[in-house]
């Protein structure tokens, strides 16, 4: 019989007829279950707060169930203290036993409300994967009330006495609690983040914790998270662009409060060096609800100064080594007039706004002095050998990749590089010319070595190297413009030379022959079919729509950093894709955790259906399903292996 040795090892998880033929039922059932909620949301930048918020109320699809349910049968506050309490329970819980007279028979209403609501999340769900999902200590209790609540409205006395007990026996904050989050987690069958999860806002630690606690989600890498990656795996010059970055944002709190690094000796090294020195193009841009104080500004700003020279010296270095980059015009240090404080760029000489350089040598611009390179090797260690960022980049790493095709959408931060015709763009790697999705493989793979290879090897360095490249290079799939002008910016007043050209991705985006071009190579031809994409901010208050091409582009970066809402004049997009269709959920500005505690302010968001169907999608419409469905034709396989008498059961 064919397949005889591959159903033999499939017969010692199914020993028997029985076995096989339950488990083909079971899959079955999950098949014809509707398709579990998947909610995406992109260039978080650190913005924890709102992150968590938009997490915990998953872009209102709560609120609008506790509206469904509950109708004109609730007051407005009352439903939005219900909404509150189930983003925020241990929080909102203290308010609420402060301001209730008789808390027992406020409890004993609100776990019957809030089983309404988690009966409803649930529904979509066997009762195994619900199960699995219960807190453990009470997983039974649950259990029992949902299933009688679901099967016999008639059973409304059993239900009551069981929240009787619960209540009684002092366990009701504790249950309120375990219900609110199990309706969070129900809520939401899968996340997927579609990069930059760091830089700019203050929390990005706090956002990987939850994150690597998270019972199903996924990552595409963005270019902000592709410098700590390379940092973590012990590029230098990717580690002095993530110093860089959060020194002119001001934020020391991820590099300090989360991940241990140790600071100091950065500044020391900036206070000896630039003692006399203001700095004032160094100064960093303060936040509104986090503002540098003043007296730590000018250190910051040494700081600041001292680790933009360092690394444009690493990146020379860097580019020297690695000539196929084609990025030699990113090496500007030996084009300095040094004596007359001018630099030379395309033929033109412009005046540097700052020339004050002691650690730069004419003659050899790009060698670091011995200070420089002592500091080097101790940051580096405290990158390396930090636990918790060691733990986040782990998590990264597996659940992370360049691209994801899921469900007949794919999932990319920036571009597919391609041509000025619409052809995919070439870039050579090691030789080798790669371009769409073979591109794509190739760079997945080199961003995994830059980390796990040993790193005494050649290849190491090559792939670190790399990984700075994908932060800034021209044929980055998560940068894609023709420079960085990080220096142009800092130095020369002209902005003519801060100019970043975007590759022609971005212009030929909105042609929805080109979006089906781009899914047909990443193997998609289903007509209900999209790109979702990020990377870059969509200015939705100079009227530009997050949908491109007829619908076949989705970019749903609306602005989560504070440092980018004057420009789009939103904070964010998310989107929400269920069993009746796709839902593109505009956020306004999240104002606060604790107003949203003490005051139910939620987020202000707009709905926009996408795509709508009143034939549910099921289970087995999904990749999940093509799974199961192979599953069952193995399974298959094995119960007539039995039957025929290839195979003997084994009911030891």
């Amino acid at each position: 019989m064919k397949d005889l040795k591959y159903l033999q090892l499939l017969s010692k998880n199914f020993p028997t007829i029985s076995a096989a033929s339950t488990e083909i039922i079971n899959l079955e059932a999950i098949l014809n279950l509707p398709k579990g909620t998947e909610h995406f949301l992109t260039d978080i930048h650190g913005e924890h707060e709102a992150f968590l918020h938009v997490i915990k109320n998953a872009s209102g699809v709560i609120r609008k169930k506790v509206e469904d349910i509950f109708g004109h049968r609730l007051r407005e506050s009352e439903k939005r203290d219900l909404c509150t309490l189930i983003y925020y329970p241990e929080e909102k819980l203290k308010l609420i036993q402060a301001r209730e007279k008789d808390i027992d028979d406020w409890y004993k209403m609100i776990l019957m409300q809030l089983l309404s609501v988690l009966g409803n999340v649930s529904s979509k769900y066997t009762r195994s994967k619900v199960r699995k999902a219960l807190p453990n200590e009470y997983s039974y209790i649950i259990q029992e009330m949902l299933h009688e609540y679901k099967t016999d409205p008639n059973k409304h006395f059993y239900i009551q006495s069981i929240l009787s007990t619960i209540v009684s026996t002092g366990r009701a904050e504790h249950f309120v609690i375990a219900m609110s989050r199990l309706i969070q987690r129900l809520t939401i069958d899968s996340l997927h983040i579609v990069g930059d999860i760091y830089d700019r806002g203050p929390g990005a630690h706090v956002i990987m914790e939850l994150l690597c606690d998270y019972h199903n989600f996924d990552i595409q890498w963005g270019n902000h998270d592709l410098v700590w990656m390379g940092a973590a795996a012990g590029s230098e010059s990717c580690m002095a662009n993530v110093l860089r970055m959060s020194l002119r944002y001001g934020n020391l709190s991820t590099l300090e409060d989360g991940y241990g690094i140790n600071l100091l000796p950065l500044a020391t090294f900036a206070l000896e060096t630039y003692s006399e020195d203001p700095c004032l193009l160094f100064r960093p841009k303060a936040r509104e609800d986090e503002p540098v104080k003043q007296k730590h500004i000018k250190l910051i700003s040494q700081m600041h100064k001292a680790i933009s020279i360092i690394q444009f010296k690493l990146e020379g270095q860097l580019l020297e080594r690695n000539k196929e980059f084609e990025m030699d015009d990113r090496r500007l240090l030996h084009l300095i007039n040094y004596e007359k404080g001018t630099i030379s760029l395309g033929g033109k000489e412009y005046l540097l706004r700052d020339s004050h350089f002691p650690t730069i040598d004419p003659k050899d611009p790009y060698k670091l002095t011995e200070d420089e390179r002592e500091l080097v090797d101790i940051m580096m260690h405290y990158f390396t050998h930090s636990e918790k960022l060691r733990k986040h980049m782990r998590c990264i790493y597996a659940n992370g990749s360049l691209y994801l095709v899921r469900n007949s959408n794919l999932l990319y931060h920036g571009s597919v590089p391609l041509n000025a015709d619409g052809s995919f763009k070439k870039m050579k790697i090691r030789d080798v010319e790669y371009s769409g999705k073979r591109l794509f493989d190739k760079i997945d793979q080199l961003v995994r070595q830059a980390y796990f290879e040993e790193k005494k090897k050649k290849e190491k360095q090559y792939a670190m190297d790399f990984v700075w490249y994908l932060w800034c290079g021209p044929s980055s799939p998560p940068f894609d413009k023709d420079r960085m002008t990080t220096f142009e910016r800092y130095f020369i007043s002209e902005k003519e030379t801060h100019k970043e050209n975007k590759g022609h991705y971005y212009s030929l985006k909105n042609n929805r022959a080109i979006c089906e071009m781009i899914l047909k190579e990443f193997g998609i031809e289903d007509k209900v079919s999209h790109i979702i994409n990020g990377h870059i901010p969509v200015k939705t208050g100079k009227g530009e729509s997050p949908i491109k091409a007829e619908g076949k582009l989705l970019v749903i970066d609306g602005g989560y950093s504070k440092a980018y809402q004057q420009e789009t004049g939103i904070a964010g997009y998310t989107l929400i894709y269920n069993s009746h269709g796709l839902l593109l959920i505009q956020h306004q500005p999240f104002e606060s955790t604790q107003k949203a505690i003490s005051e139910g302010i939620d987020i202000l968001s707009e709905t926009t259906v996408l795509e709508f169907s009143n034939k549910r999608r099921l289970v087995r419409d999904t990749d999940i399903g093509v799974e199961l469905m192979r599953q069952i034709e193995d399974i298959t396989k094995l119960l007539q292996a039995y039957r025929s008498g290839y195979l003997k059961e084994d009911d030891n």
